[in-house]
C-alpha cells in the first residue's frame, strides 16, 4: 500500500490536478498498485483556508506519505500579502522542510510537436535533456538576507549566495548517476569565473568525475549554458546546477519543445521519495476557463510511479497514452497548430484516460 499527498494548490492548479488524479486512478485500477491518496492544502489556498502558505497539517501529512502530486501555487491575488505569507513561501517551505533536494527536469521533444517549438524543427527534433537543479540551498535560502536602511538614508536589497560541500556532493552524486543510466554526458553550469560559491561548485563536481570514469564531464558558464541551449539544444544529455541557474535554465529548455505545459518535474531526497508537479506556474490568466494543458501533470504522475512508488509498468503505461492522444492530433491551445484538433482540460485528460 502506499500513500499519495495531493495538493491541488492555486488558480488552474486544482484543474489539471483532477484529471491527473483521474489517470492515477485509472492505473492504480488497472495495475493494482494500491495507491491511497489523502488531500491538504499548499501555496495561496492555505493561506486563505488556514491563514498561512503552509500549514503543519499539511507537512504532516507530507512526511507521512511515499510521495506527493502538487498542482501549482501562487497568483496577483496573492500579491499584497506580507513577504513571509506569499503562497510561493509555502512551496520553499514544503521543500526545505522535507529536504527535497534534487529537481528533474526533463526537457523531451515529442515528434508530435517539433512544429510547436519556437526552434526550427531540425534543432530540437529528438531532443532529451535532463536538468538537475539543487532545490534547497543556493542564493533563494541564503540567510543573511533582506531589506535594510543604510546610514545614508538608502535602502537596499540583499542575499546570499552559498553552497556547502556536502549539498554540492549530493546533487552531483545524482547527476552522476542520472548520467549513468542516459548518455553518459554531464555538462555542470556554474559562473566560476565571478563567484565563489560556484569556484568551489566547479572544484567539487571536478573531483567527483573519478567516481563516474563511464560519464564525460564538462564545465560551461550560465550565461554561456542559456545561449547554448538556444543555438545547439542537442549537444547537452544531463545538466547539473544550482537552485537559482536551474530555475532559469529550464524554462529555458523547457520552452524549446513546443510549450511548458508539455514537462513535468521531480524534487526528490535522498531515500527517492519527493514531491511531483508539472514545471509551469499557476496561469491565472486562464484560470477556470478549462483550457489549460493537463499533460505535464499527468505525466509528472508517471515520473512519481517511476522514481517513488516503484511502478513502472504503470509510469511506460501513461507516458504512451499520452503520445497515442497526441498522435491522434488533440491539442490544448498551448500547443495547437493549423489541421489539429483543439481540445480543453477536461477532454484532454478524457483522451489520455480513454488510451489507458
Amino acid at each position: 500500500m502506499s500513500k499519495v499527498l495531493v495538493l491541488p494548490g492555486d488558480n488552474i492548479g486544482p484543474e489539471i490536478i483532477t484529471e491527473a488524479v483521474r489517470v492515477l486512478e485509472t492505473v492504480n485500477q488497472k495495475f493494482g498498485l494500491g495507491i491511497e491518496l489523502d488531500y491538504a492544502h499548499l501555496g495561496g489556498a492555505a493561506l486563505d483556508a488556514v491563514g498561512e502558505p503552509c500549514p503543519q497539517e499539511t507537512l504532516d501529512k507530507a512526511r507521512a506519505s511515499d510521495a506527493i502530486l502538487l498542482g501549482a501555487v501562487g497568483g496577483p491575488q496573492w500579491d499584497d500579502v506580507e513577504r513571509h505569507l506569499r503562497p510561493e513561501k509555502g512551496l520553499l517551505t514544503i521543500r526545505s522542510e522535507l529536504e527535497l533536494f534534487g529537481n528533474l527536469r526533463p526537457a523531451i521533444m515529442y515528434p508530435q510537436l517539433a512544429h510547436a517549438s519556437s526552434l526550427k524543427p531540425e534543432f530540437v527534433s529528438g531532443l532529451d535533456i535532463l536538468i538537475v537543479r539543487e532545490l534547497v540551498g543556493g542564493i533563494y535560502f541564503g540567510e543573511p538576507r533582506g531589506i535594510r536602511t543604510l546610514d545614508n538614508g538608502e535602502r537596499e536589497g540583499y542575499n546570499t549566495y552559498k553552497y556547502n560541500e556536502s549539498e554540492i556532493r549530493r546533487i552531483g552524486r545524482m547527476a552522476f548517476e542520472a548520467a549513468m543510466v542516459r548518455g553518459k554526458r554531464l555538462c555542470s553550469v556554474d559562473k566560476s569565473n565571478v563567484l565563489e560559491a560556484t569556484i568551489l561548485w566547479r572544484e567539487i563536481i571536478t573531483s567527483m568525475a573519478a567516481d563516474y570514469p563511464e560519464v564525460e564531464l564538462s564545465h560551461m558558464y550560465v550565461d554561456n549554458a542559456a545561449m547554448q541551449l538556444v543555438k545547439e539544444p542537442k549537444q547537452f544529455d544531463v545538466v547539473v546546477t544550482g537552485n537559482m541557474f536551474g530555475d532559469i535554465l529550464s524554462d529555458t529548455a523547457a520552452m524549446l519543445t513546443g510549450s511548458i505545459g508539455m514537462l513535468p518535474s521531480a524534487s526528490l531526497d535522498k531515500d527517492g521519495g519527493g514531491m511531483y508537479e508539472p514545471c509551469h506556474g499557476s496561469a491565472p490568466d486562464i484560470a477556470g476557463q478549462g483550457v489549460a494543458n493537463p499533460l505535464a501533470t499527468i505525466l509528472s504522475v508517471a515520473m512519481m510511479l517511476r522514481y517513488s512508488l516503484d511502478a513502472v509498468a504503470a509510469a511506460d503505461a501513461i507516458e504512451k497514452a499520452v503520445s497515442d492522444v497526441l498522435d491522434q492530433g488533440l491539442r490544448t491551445g498551448d500547443i495547437y497548430t493549423d489541421g489539429m484538433t483543439r481540445v480543453g482540460t477536461v477532454e484532454m485528460g478524457d483522451a489520455v484516460v480513454a488510451a489507458l
